[in-house]
């Protein structure tokens, strides 16, 4: 065993090389034993027998050694330094060192290495026979410096939890976070239209260029790389993304609308009178975007106003009511020829429920005047048909003309879903229940809160937003809906294997009146189906409205409506709701014109007779445009907000329900005969 002095003084020597010029050490992921038991098995064959009762070389005093501090490593030059790095020309130990070099270069870092002791192992230790013969054993063993000793046990804990959280959230920062939302944060801050944005500038500018070094790594070298930066880095580096400033990156990030991604960012850090001194582009943004539509030969298309009937081909109206068929434009007299043969329609003598498809198919064709009837649940349905200012323009679109739309609130969807996903709502769960208000006209501050009453009696709300045994969360809590923005609430359930089966109760209170005058409405999704709610009526202080009971049988969903409708008349956009209105003209949306296949969601827009928007919608949306100017996406979403449309006599609004959105509306229609009827969507 006096062979063994050479491996002694190489694991001495090894250690200084590996522990020189860094400041931490880092353990990998190992098992107990598990190299000790690589060593053990690598010697030559006849170089490790039994000597009295365990191997020669199973050593108490050496494997307590290799189990704890075998598996230490530093890091330099972005590779891993093992204290088995060495070679001693001994056919009795090098494959065993070998071994273990190699298998630790397999193994990724766990943590920080850090000790309370500065003695790892024994140099050595004497035995003393019967006959009185000392005999000394060598051992492996290091002395630490004191940079890698802590006093105690809870100090190692909170060193190592310190290291692996930077080093688990830089991780994610660099995955998550575009070079395009640095760089647009970065441009904000550089034109002052980012509250306390300089504080970041240099943390981001830094950040940037660790990211720019992570992307250029091969993915094996990674991980080491984040080592070796989590015990380096500031910290307001490493962590970025749990920052203020990480919440707005992320946001933007994610394709949230820039304009919102900055507001939902002051809301965390400005003061509540904050006023923001420019927009939320930047000069480099806008002239990139403007010589890009000079090239492309956008720069007509931008201007939009509402769209008349004369705008619109024959072609591309499913029905027009007799009054206004001789303002649309004639392009095709076989097409209209072909609208006008009669088919027999079946005789009716009560209300019955079609499909749209049927209706638009079956029922329009021989159909000469429509009248809908006007419901205040559709009050979110409202749309207006918008054109080009200039009919020759360039379409900017996905599709092939320069028409596009807008529903009331400017959103391009009738529904709340989108609100919900723009507040950070989550909207792919099993089951999903979602209020809104503060929508309308004028400034409804009360907090209306989102309840729902679980099968076992708990109640998800404001005071107890999760139960995570069944996936329930409200995830979204508004206290204090803000001017022009309308106030959204989140509960969704994540996994039906998780949740109970039995009644959920869902219902809204108002926790605070600070008088609203109108109420809210509702949306409740399972499987696809949403289920939509309207209570136009104001709330008491601390009143509460059931929305509806939803029962839950391991499987299925089943939703009981049992809100009250409500019979109160109110104005949408110079139309008195609970009567019948007539439509003027019927048409798909402009993605669907021309016999254009799956361009988007398919709407179906019933423009209603002296409709008109009492809004100020925006003339395009981004998720509208081709793919050439979605790079300039930013100065487009302020493009679409500042370049509003102009008005036109005889615009054609009305209301507008997606083809993906269960909905329903009752139609009064007159061919051959007069009969009424529910079309579901």
């Amino acid at each position: 065993m006096s062979e063994f002095k050479k491996i002694q003084e190489a694991v001495t020597k090894q250690f200084e090389v590996m522990s020189s010029g860094v400041d931490h050490l880092y353990t990998l992921n190992l098992e107990k034993n598990e190299l000790w038991d690589i060593y053990l098995n690598s010697f030559p064959e006849g170089k490790n027998e039994i000597f009295r009762e365990r191997r020669e070389h199973d050593c108490c005093a050496c494997r307590q050694f290799v189990n704890t501090f075998g598996d230490v490593v530093s890091i330099k030059d972005g590779k891993i330094v093992s204290i088995w790095d060495f070679e001693l020309n001994d056919d009795t130990y090098d494959a065993s060192i070998k071994a273990m070099m190699k298998h630790i270069k397999s193994i990724p870092i766990k943590d920080v290495f850090i000790n309370t002791e500065k003695d790892i192992g024994i140099k050595c230790n004497h035995e003393i026979a019967e006959d009185g013969k000392v005999t000394t054993w060598e051992h492996m063993s290091v002395t630490l410096p004191d940079r890698f000793v802590v006093s105690d046990d809870d100090s190692i804990a909170t060193t190592k939890g310190k290291y692996r959280d930077i080093k688990n959230v830089f991780k994610r920062s660099l995955e998550e976070l575009t070079p395009e939302s640095i760089n647009t944060v970065l441009e904000l801050i550089a034109q002052n239209s980012l509250y306390k944005g300089e504080e970041w500038k240099a943390v981001l500018t830094e950040f940037l260029a660790y990211k720019t070094q992570f992307n250029k790594l091969e993915p094996n070298k990674q991980d080491v790389w984040l080592w070796s930066k989590a015990t380096t880095i500031n910290t307001s580096i490493g962590k970025l993304r749990n920052h203020s400033i990480g919440t707005l990156l992320i946001n933007i990030s994610e394709g949230m609308n820039l304009d919102l991604a900055v507001r939902k960012y002051e809301t965390i850090v400005a003061p509540t009178n904050y006023k923001r001194p420019k927009p939320v582009y930047t000069k480099k943004m806008l002239d990139n975007a403007k010589a890009k539509l000079e090239k492309l030969g956008f720069l007509d298309s931008l201007q939009r106003r509402f769209a008349i009937l004369e705008d619109i081909s024959v072609n591309n109206v499913l029905f027009a009511n007799r009054d206004v068929e001789t303002k649309l434009q004639k392009d095709d007299v076989f097409a209209e020829m072909e609208k006008q043969v009669p088919i027999n329609p079946k005789q009716f003598n009560k209300v019955e429920e079609v499909s749209i498809k049927d209706f638009v198919d079956k029922i329009l064709p021989t159909t000469k005047s429509v009248e809908v009837f006007l419901d205040n649940k559709h009050s979110s349905n409202m749309v207006s048909l918008i054109a080009p200012f200039k009919a020759d323009s360039k379409s900017m679109f996905k599709w092939n003309n320069n028409f596009s739309w807008a529903y009331t609130g400017n959103i391009t969807d009738s529904d709340i879903k989108k609100n919900v996903k723009s507040a950070g709502g989550k909207v792919d769960g099993v089951l999903r229940f979602s209020i809104q208000w503060n929508d309308g006209s004028e400034h409804n501050r009360d907090d209306y809160d989102a309840h729902c009453i679980e099968p076992n009696g708990n109640e998800i709300s404001f005071l107890r937003r999760h139960n995570f045994n069944t996936t329930g969360d409200l995830d979204i809590d508004i206290q204090t809906p803000r001017l022009n923005t309308p106030a959204v609430e989140n509960i969704t359930w994540s996994n039906k294997s998780k949740m109970q089966q039995g009644k959920y109760l869902f219902f809204v209170h108002n926790y605070a009146h600070r008088g609203g005058s109108d109420g809210f409405r509702a949306e409740i999704e399972h499987d696809g189906q949403q289920y939509k709610f309207d209570y136009p009526q104001a709330l008491r202080q601390g009143e509460k409205i059931t929305v509806a009971p939803v029962i839950f049988d391991g499987t299925n969903f089943t939703v009981n409506e049992t809100l009250s409708s409500t019979t109160t008349s109110k104005e949408l956009w110079n139309n008195s709701t609970n009567n019948f209105v007539p439509v003027s003209v019927l048409m798909y949306s402009p993605n669907y014109w021309d016999e254009q296949k799956g361009i988007g969601n398919k709407h179906y827009f019933f423009m209603l007779k002296d409709c008109i928007n009492t809004e100020t919608p925006n003339g395009f949306f981004n998720e509208y445009l081709n793919n050439e100017l979605t790079e300039h996406r930013k100065v487009f979403e302020a493009l679409g907000n500042k370049l509003k449309v102009e008005d036109a006599s005889g615009q054609l609004s009305g209301l507008g329900f997606s083809s993906t959105q269960r909905n329903s509306i009752i139609v009064r229609v007159e061919g051959s005969t007069k009969r009424v009827l529910k079309i579901n969507f």
